[in-house]
């Protein structure tokens, strides 16, 4: 058999995991090769010098080698890493979400170049963003449709007929918007007018845009729910970094709450 010989890629990390006592199995994404799986030796130790160029949320030129049964990451130097995304929990904890949904919908040595470009992109928007969860939303709308799952927007999924701005439905399992006659007979959940908008505008305009938009708490909270609803449509679970995003809400909630009850009882003293 001719050897493989050893390559070059650019790649974002989206998870690692330990190996032995000094190794780390990393999760690359590279735009040429898709998913790969690779060890960094030696990452754990305290005197490495590969360690800081293979943290999860970063970009970087990796060279990697043929193992027995995974690549080996021969050297590695970084071209972003985004601290930001790593300083603030909210925006890690969006871009954790987006690093999953690529992490399980995409194959090892499948290339996946649009897909790679919109990662990218949304995580330099992260970055800057004053709205870290409305990213995430356009970011999902996007790759919903790479992923040959485009939500329907335009007309209604069961019966074709126009759909109006009020009264409809969205089901996600039919693909869609359902029209107000087929939401009322029972099919999908209540679609309000302002997500229903606030869908239609994402579909059409820029992350940056997007993030400009001011969304009320229910309208949030509705278009988590049709947004989830068709992620665990196209990937047929739920998401592990979505949970945690949401325990993260019940702890800042949990928080703000012991804080006040704590002023509270300093001033009655």
């Amino acid at each position: 058999m001719p050897r493989i010989r050893p390559t070059r890629t650019e790649a974002i990390v989206l998870r690692q995991r330990s190996l032995g006592e000094a190794d780390r199995i990393c999760v690359l994404f590279s735009p040429t090769r898709g998913r790969i799986e690779a060890v960094a030796k030696g990452v754990r130790k305290p005197l490495s010098k590969m360690s800081g160029h293979v943290e999860p949320l970063s970009r970087g030129q990796f060279g990697l080698a043929p193992g027995r049964s995974l690549d080996i990451i021969t050297d590695a130097q970084t071209l972003d890493s985004w601290p930001e995304l790593h300083d603030d929990v909210v925006r890690m904890t969006e871009a954790l979400a987006l690093s999953e949904l690529v992490d399980r919908s995409t194959d090892i040595d499948v290339a996946a170049g649009p897909l790679y470009q919109l990662l990218r992109h949304s995580f330099d928007a992260l970055a800057v963003t004053p709205s870290p969860k409305a990213i995430r939303w356009w970011f999902t709308l996007r790759f919903l449709d790479q992923q040959g799952y485009r939500p329907e927007l335009s007309a209604c999924v069961r019966c074709r007929s126009e759909v109006g701005p009020e009264g409809n439905g969205y089901a996600a399992g039919e693909g869609g918007v359902v029209c107000q006659r087929c939401y009322e007979s029972g099919i999908g959940q209540r679609l309000s007018s302002p997500v229903f908008r606030l869908l239609r505008y994402m579909r059409r305009s820029s992350c940056e845009a997007t993030a400009q938009v001011r969304v009320d708490a229910d309208a949030s909270a509705e278009l988590e729910r049709h947004l989830r609803s068709s992620l665990e449509q196209t990937l047929d679970s739920r998401l592990r970094s979505r949970s945690f995003a949401e325990d993260l809400a019940r702890a800042e909630t949990i928080g703000r709450s012991a804080a006040l009850a704590a002023t509270a009882k300093e001033r009655e003293e």
